[in-house]
């Protein structure tokens, strides 16, 4: 009872002992909940319409992507391909579920049987697609490799799934696309009906743009009256200072004598014998392509040029240097050289030449062929055997034989070719025989017959042992050149930037308008760093950053910010002025205008009454004065002999009188240009749909955070 008593006596006490724990339990909680919503829009890349697009996930596939484009892409691209991919796949999901669109398995295996039918691994004996291979191969799949039955059969599976209902939703809207009967006599009626007129055209050019004033508050009350045509997006302008890590005048004479000395013989001191050994230069060493490869960083090309392939520099004294001289040291593009004449000789420039290629099992050319390399040469002897005693047969044999699938239907033919177009023993049989020869060439595509068929333009070739060193900057350069990078940089945070770039005679390039996702920066190219540093929170207005890049350092200054939203005037000004010009001017015209007659108004204004026939709505071109639609329409709309009020047109204002109205004769059905107009129609609904279910999608987009 004593207990009880206390109890109650501290009953105010206990209650808010508990409630306090219970806050904490809740806040906890919260504080749990809390960091888990964090985490998870961490992981998060985008949402659309409310589903999450998961930042792994998105990864692997630009990761997939870019290994599809097979190096040919940047990473940025292959992050915009797949947020397309994303952005389609998510929006047309969401109509396929509200609508109830499934695709059935026996679409999908048809669909699947269209996509690979032409694929070999999934054929029969007669080239035919097998089904049972395919399941086979799949079974296989699963079971020995599990990854990539994961990450790639049930991916393009799916992906097959996706274009089947895709299809289904958008040929159901396309079967509620199509043009009435009366629209088709529309259509028939703008090509067919025809007006003549009689105008006056008072052009804007008439009046110089120097001439009207626009101020900024016209432009701002025009971006208010249309702000859906001038939305901004959100955008960065830089400036910055490119500063190259290039060589010398002194590193280039440094690499122009140390090239020179190795043209002549010289005498070296040999550590390991305790004598001197002589060392040959390039003007008398014996193994000319050894010491090539052994002291240039071009290595030593085996082959014969002409004239018009020498450097255009000194392509004059190389060409006639005598054999075994040399020449040098010489610049040609970023390289210092020295050249020394090995041979030279009369050939052609271009040949013409038939092959037939007789491959065997274990090459990229074979294909499904099973023969042994000893059965391929047994085979090419007894092609070329039959060749040579009978010419004729040459196409019927390389139709019937050849492995070269791009031209075994053309006789083997091969076209003309010149010097090193093809594999080196192929091309020295073409170029070292003559017009009529047929032999067999071994190459790692296997055995060619060969019939040279003919060749042009003999004249004499050389062959240059040349030795080349990359023109770079020495050690002592790139430092200077760090040097001066970071005095700018540190003079510039605290200087203004242009003023320190003048004193150093360092050129100032500034791009303005740079968007979250961009990558290029003009005269820098692909420079994703710079773009994500411009956008992020952090980064003031003013601030500046000094980047590394391949040629050098970037120093790069943030000069300013803009949010997304409606366009500032400044930004807007290049497309609205000229639009207030156009319509001031037509004001200017129109009050010019005085006269009833096309003459009267002619000879007040100092212009002449033109004339225009057969003019149609399809197309609305008035000779003399371009393309007019609204005068055109107008004319259509106006009785014959009647003068129009002032019209404000594309090029200018214009007075027109009707003169002649051809109506076309009709027909008995506009069946077919309902057609056409349906096809039209119907052509522009894939595109349009995507278009129109991607901008009522809601999007939360973050990719520039992460890429």
């Amino acid at each position: 009872m004593a207990v009880l008593n206390k109890i109650r006596q501290r009953s105010v006490f206990l209650i808010v002992i508990i409630a306090m724990a219970l806050f904490s339990f809740v806040l906890a909680d919260l504080f749990r909940n809390g960091d888990a919503i964090s985490q998870k829009a961490e992981n998060t890349i985008a949402t659309i319409n409310g589903i999450d697009i998961d930042r792994t996930y998105f990864a692997k596939e630009v990761e997939k992507a870019s290994r599809g484009f097979g190096g040919r892409g940047s990473s940025i691209q292959a992050v915009n391909y797949v947020w397309n991919q994303e952005l389609r796949k998510t929006v047309f999901e969401e109509q396929f579920e509200e609508l109830g669109i499934t695709a059935g398995a026996d679409q999908i295996n048809e669909l699947i049987k269209e996509t690979l039918t032409n694929d070999a691994r999934f054929q029969n004996e007669a080239g035919v697609f097998d089904k049972g291979k395919m399941q086979e191969f799949v079974a296989n799949l699963k079971a020995t490799a599990p990854n990539s039955y994961q990450n790639d059969w049930l991916p393009f599976e799916n992906s097959i799934a996706r274009g089947a209902k895709e299809e289904t939703y958008l040929n159901m809207i396309k079967a509620g696309v199509g043009s009435t009967l009366k629209e088709g006599e529309l259509t028939y009626k703008m090509e067919n009906d025809n007006v003549d007129i009689k105008y006056v055209q008072l052009p804007f050019s008439s009046i110089q743009d120097s001439e009207i004033k626009i101020s900024d508050a016209e432009i701002q009350a025009y971006i208010d009256k249309h702000p859906e045509q001038y939305k901004a997006e959100a955008s960065r302008s830089i400036r910055y200072v490119l500063l190259k890590e290039e060589a010398s005048q002194e590193d280039e004479d440094q690499i122009k004598t140390e090239v020179a000395s190795l043209l002549s013989d010289k005498v070296e001191f040999n550590q390991a014998t305790n004598t001197t050994d002589s060392v040959f230069g390039l003007k008398n060493v014996k193994d000319v392509e050894e010491f090539v490869n052994q002291n240039s960083a071009i290595k030593f090309e085996d082959r014969f040029k002409f004239k018009k392939d020498l450097p255009a520099s000194v392509a004059d004294t190389l060409y006639n240097l005598p054999i075994g001289e040399v020449f040098g040291p010489y610049k040609d593009n970023d390289y210092i050289k020295i050249s020394r004449v090995v041979a030279q000789k009369q050939m052609p420039d271009s040949v013409k030449a038939s092959h037939i290629l007789v491959s065997w099992e274990g090459l990229g050319t074979a294909g499904d062929t099973k023969r042994t390399k000893e059965e391929a040469k047994a085979l090419a002897d007894s092609i070329v055997g039959v060749t040579k005693a009978d010419k004729a047969k040459f196409s019927v044999l390389a139709a019937e034989f050849s492995a070269d699938t791009s031209n075994k239907d053309k006789g083997g033919d091969l076209g003309y070719f010149v010097p090193g177009a093809m594999v080196p023993a192929f091309n020295d049989y073409c170029f070292d025989n003559k017009i009529g020869n047929q032999g067999i060439v071994e190459t790692q595509f296997g055995y060619h017959i060969v019939s040279i068929e003919d060749q042009k333009n003999e004249q004499k070739a050389i062959k240059l042992a040349t030795v080349a060193q990359k023109i770079e900057p020495s050690e002592k350069t790139i430092n200077t050149i760090f040097t001066e990078t970071t005095r700018f940089q540190m003079a510039a945070k605290d200087k203004d930037f242009e003023e320190v770039a003048k004193e150093n005679e360092f050129e100032v390039r500034p791009v303005n308008k740079i968007k979250e996702l961009d990558e290029n920066i003009p005269g820098l190219g692909a420079r994703r760093a710079i773009v994500q540093w411009a956008f992020n929170e952090e980064s003031e207005v003013g601030e500046v950053k000094r980047f590394d890049i391949p040629e050098g350092y970037a120093v790069v200054q943030l000069t300013a910010k803009a949010n997304k939203g409606t366009m500032k005037v400044a930004d807007a000004s290049p497309t609205v002025k000229p639009i207030l010009i156009k319509e001031k001017k037509a004001e200017m015209l129109k009050n010019k205008i005085s006269g009833t007659t096309l003459d009267a108004i002619a000879s007040s204004q100092g212009q002449t009454v033109k004339t225009a026939s057969a003019l149609n709505m399809k197309t609305p071109t008035i000779s003399g004065a371009g393309t007019e639609p609204k005068i055109v329409g107008t004319a259509f709309a106006m009785e014959i002999g009647s003068v129009s009020d002032p019209i404000v047109g594309t090029n200018g204002v214009y007075v027109v009188e009707v003169t002649k109205k051809t109506p076309a004769s009709g027909l008995d059905t506009y069946m077919s240009y309902a057609s056409q107009t349906t096809k039209t129609q119907i052509g522009a609904v894939n595109s349009r749909v995507f278009d129109a279910l991607k901008e009522a999608a809601e999007i939360e987009d973050k990719r520039a955070k992460f890429y």
